[in-house]
């Protein structure tokens, strides 16, 4: 089993930049592929990014590609999403998934483990 704990929402103004951490426990995390999750208000949960077990393997939606970067720390057993210029349409609850597959899946029923989730709330 994987407990999945997430730190880092806030508020923060147009441009700015937010850093989201996704602590592990459990099953051996360095052979976890972790994506990053997203629910705006009124709409479905999308995905966002993720990185794969396999070294360098990472993969993000177009929608924040360029501006979020994920990376991790096996050492810590944690991944990061780190935010940069960011839009108000950014705004949502963020959640952090783990599978044990290779592949950086945008399909949110390909990952197991789900963290409570982390707010994000970026103004105009």
């Amino acid at each position: 089993q994987v407990q999945l704990v997430e730190s880092g929402g806030g508020l923060v103004q147009a441009g700015g930049s937010l850093s989201l951490s996704c602590a592990a426990s459990g099953r051996t995390f360095s052979r976890l592929t972790i994506g990053w999750f997203r629910r705006a208000p009124g709409k479905e949960r999308e995905f966002v990014g993720g990185i794969s077990w396999v070294v360098g393997r990472t993969y993000y939606a177009d929608s924040v590609k360029g501006r979020f970067t994920v990376s991790r720390d096996d050492a810590k057993k944690t991944v990061f999403l780190q935010m940069n210029n960011l839009k108000p349409d950014d705004t949502g609850d963020y959640y952090c998934a783990s599978r044990l597959g290779q592949a950086v899946e945008t399909r949110d029923d390909a990952y197991v483990y789900w963290a409570r989730g982390t707010q994000v709330t970026v103004s105009s």
